[in-house]
Formats: structure tokens, sequence, C-alpha cells
């Protein structure tokens, strides 16, 4: 979207005939409380520069380029790296690096793939997501559920809770600018992500056919509740498509800690922080009171985003609800990803900069292939994006009603001990959305989840083939905090223990 010539109160009256009374009091206390910001917002910010290499030439010599017969592919080129990444002692198993490219809009994609470390020839392949929206998912890869976190002396130290224990993963940094992803464009919706993530696997097992017989999986966290409703609705519409010839069978998803129902999910800041979820208050009762006072408000603002999924009506609720939701607690100094802890370094953990620190150092780079002269765990241009063109708020849960209609599993899972996309928001969207089974999902009540060692590790509802569970003592990044009960859980879901039987 280009930039409006005026995002002042008259500007956005001639823009839109729906804007109601509300929304334009929204934009004028914008306009009032914060003139420069409106003076100087644009709805696209331009990427930073960061290519240092000539893509051709880094790959020539070392890498295979992917041919393909698909025309819907004629832009897109898959590099792969089979060597560099094995030497850097992540992981012993196979494991592919490279990009994504699409030719003629400059926009390249960095992938990192490792076999599973039990029986790569009938383990699943599962797709990795993090989130922000703008931030890498090597953070999951070397921070949660990868193989191999990253230590104080810049050194990997092997994961025993890898999910490749038991499936491969490829680890997709996206969108672009993203992580080791460049272009000289940039993308500002999850709609437009899901076309370049669809073009990555269809590439991928074009390139690789000995998995895409192989059950395939999409997880993630955080934004990853926007992304992978769409990204999967996408890839079920070409896969249930008549004479579809998708060259691998997605089987179901899995999301952790989502932003997914806003309007749902806005409800339960104040009980989260109110001490209703589980941990004590971490507000005043005069902090909890305006919470509950600001939120008929941002709900009518979030209602007006759904309804018209317009710029004009998603940004103001972006902007009043996050500062509504979040800025109290904030102030306190918590970890707004673990309610246990005070808020310590990059994103709030102190040992993310280790992983930053690693990933930009020359070998590595050079190791997995990187074009770029810096990695950044999270660009927050790329988060400004998103925010300004109303990604935000709008209704992807509806593409989940669409994957649970069609008979695809869904797993919605999370920490109990996260603010920021806290398990009672994921509880009660899970509870009101509208499917084909939702009278007796509903009606099912929370019971234990008890891991294979037989430890009590949460609790969890499910019907068929949607399944709900809140881990305990998990923050919003669950396989950080519970390695051994996350692990527990995907295995399972993998499977196809939808139900988490006991044991």
């Amino acid at each position: 979207m280009r930039r409006p010539t005026s995002l002042g109160l008259d500007g956005i009256a001639s823009s839109s005939s729906y804007i109601t009374d509300e929304i334009r009091s929204i934009w004028s206390s914008l306009e009032k409380d914060h003139p420069f910001l409106l003076s100087n917002l644009q709805f696209k910010t331009s990427s930073k520069a960061k290519i240092v290499k000539d893509f051709k030439s880094n790959y020539e010599s070392t890498h295979s380029f992917v041919d393909h017969n698909d025309p819907t592919l004629s832009n897109y080129n898959l590099r792969i790296n089979s060597n560099g990444p094995l030497s850097l002692g992540v992981d012993t198993v196979k494991q592919y690096s490279g990009y994504l490219d699409v030719q003629d809009e400059d926009k390249h994609f960095f992938y990192w793939f490792f076999e599973s470390r039990n029986d790569p020839k009938n383990d699943p392949i599962v797709l990795w997501l993090n989130g922000g929206p703008g931030c890498s998912s090597l953070t999951g890869l070397f921070f949660e559920l990868g193989s191999s976190s990253i230590d104080a002396k810049l050194q990997p130290v092997s994961n025993p809770f890898s999910w490749n224990n038991n499936a491969s993963v490829i680890f997709l940094d996206q969108p672009v600018n993203v992580g080791y992803s460049y272009s000289s464009n940039s993308v500002s919706s999850t709609i437009a992500a899901s076309k370049d993530v669809l073009a990555f696997l269809k590439l991928f097992f074009n390139k690789f056919p000995q998995y895409s017989h192989l059950d395939f999986h999409i997880a993630g966290e955080s934004y990853a509740g926007h992304y992978i409703p769409i990204f999967a609705s996408d890839i079920l519409d070409q896969q249930l498509a008549p004479n579809s010839n998708l060259n691998f069978n997605l089987k179901s998803v899995l999301i952790g800690n989502g932003l997914t129902d806003p309007l749902t999910q806005y409800k339960y800041y104040e009980p989260m922080a109110c001490g209703e979820g589980g941990e004590p208050s971490v507000l005043t009762p005069d902090e909890c009171d305006q919470m509950l006072q600001s939120e008929p408000r941002c709900l009518s603002l979030i209602e007006s985003c759904y309804n018209s999924q317009s710029v004009w009506s998603c940004v103001p609720a972006s902007i009043y609800c996050n500062n509504q939701a979040f800025s109290a607690y904030q102030r306190t100094g918590k970890n707004v990803y673990d309610m246990r802890k005070d808020c310590e370094g990059n994103l709030c953990y102190k040992d993310l900069k280790n992983i930053d620190n690693y990933l930009n150092q020359d070998f590595v780079k050079n190791a997995v292939g990187a074009d770029v002269d810096y990695y950044e765990s999270c660009n927050m241009d790329i988060n400004r994006n998103f925010l300004f063109n109303g990604d935000w708020m709008k209704p992807y849960h509806n593409a989940v009603t669409k994957l649970l209609n069609q008979n695809l599993p869904v797993l919605i899972y999370a920490g109990d001990k996260d603010f920021i996309c806290n398990w009672l928001g994921n509880n009660a969207w899970s509870n009101d959305l509208p499917y084909k089974h939702h009278t007796q999902y509903s009606a099912k009540s929370l019971q234990k989840f008890i891991t294979n060692d037989g430890e009590e590790a949460g609790e969890f509802k499910n019907y068929k083939n949607f399944t709900f569970l809140r881990l305990f003592n998990g923050g919003h990044m669950v396989p950080y905090d519970q390695p051994n009960s996350s692990l527990d859980m995907f295995n399972r879901w993998i499977s196809g223990d939808y139900s988490f039987g006991d044991y």
C-alpha cells in the first residue's frame, strides 16, 4: 500500500465512508498526543541494506539449483547447500541450507533443514515458523526445539530434546528481511507471505522427492497463530483441488502460544495480569480496574476491524488495544513472555544474544551460505509494516474453522506462564470457535495431560481432530522452559495421538 497523502483526520474521513465515530476519535487522539508519529507514519518501510555477496557466484561451486516444470513457479528458484552446515557441529544428521529466490521480486528466503535423528526415510517432515511478526525461525532452532543451543562461548551444545529426534525439521526465515533472508522489497501481510511459503514447499519437495510421500506438518508459535491458519488453508485448497498435483501431504498443524483470534484473546489480558491465570497478580487493583475500563472500547475497535478488515479500522485497534493491554504490565519490568521472570536483555532473555553473536560470525555465515552481512533475530521494520498494514487484528481464526471443517487436525498448545499470548485467551478462542463440531468440543472438560514418564505436565481437551493443551510451567517458548513435556506432546501428536491417550 502506498503512503497516503495525509494521515490526519481529514484524510481519513475522505478515504473511507465506513470509518466510525469511535475510530475517528482514536485517530484524533493520536493526532493530538503524537503529532510527530502521524506526520512521519509510513505504512511500509524500506528494507535495510544487508546484501554483501552476489548469490550466483557464492553458490555455483558448492550448491545445486532446483529445476522444475511447474509454470506457477517460473519466478522461483531453490538454492541448496549440502556440505557447509554439517561442518558447524550443530547436529550429525544430514542437513541442507540455502535460499528460495523469487527472482523477479528480488526476494530471498533462508532455510535450514535437519533430517530426523531416528528414521528419516519414514519419519514426518515439519516446517517450523517463529512469529514476531519479523522474527527469525533460527530462534526456534537454537533457543527452543532445535538440534543445539548456543552457550556463552558461542559453541553449539547438543539438545537431547530436539524435535528432530523423531521428525525432520525445516526452519524457514520468513517473511523477507527476517534473519538471514533479504530483499529490496518487503512483505507486510500474512496473505502475501503465504504465496512464497507455498512456493518454497513445492520446490523443496521437488528437489527431495524421497520426503514427499511422508506426513508433513506445520508448527510455530506467537504470530505464527496468524501465519499457520492461512498457510495451511492455501495448501489445502491445492491439496483438495480436482486433479491436484501437489507434491506433499499436509497432515496437521500445531500452534503454540499463538495470536489467532484477537477479539476473544484480548479479553484475557486483564485476568492473566491480575491473578486469574495461575500466577499472582502483577498489577495493582487500580491498574486492573483501568484495564477493565478500557476493554469495551478495545473490543469495539477490534470488531470494527473484523467487519471491515480495512487498514483505517485495524491500525487504530492495534495501537489502542496494545497500549491498554501491555503498558501497565511492561512498567513492572516483568518478562511479557514469562510472568515468573524479570525482563533482561534482548526480547527479555539474556541468552538470546549468544545466538545473534554466533550467527554473525563469518565462518558460520559462510558454512550455511548466508548472502547477508549480518543476522538479525527480529526486524522491527517488518513488525511495523505488518502493524500499519492492519494485519495484527484480523480474524485469522476463520481459517482454523476452514481447516477443521476439512478434517485437518489442529493442536493449540500454550505454556501457562506466558502473558503476551496467554493460555486463558487461547483456551477461550478454541472453545468459541465456530466449526462443525463446536458443540461437542466446547462441552468437553479439561483433563490431565500425563507424559509417557508419568509426569502430570498439563491439561487438555479434545474432540476428534481439535485439541487444546495447557502446559504447566511453560512460558511463551514452551520447548525452552519444558523441553521434556513439549517433546512428549510433539511426538504423540505427529504419531496421530490427537487425544493424548493416557499411559
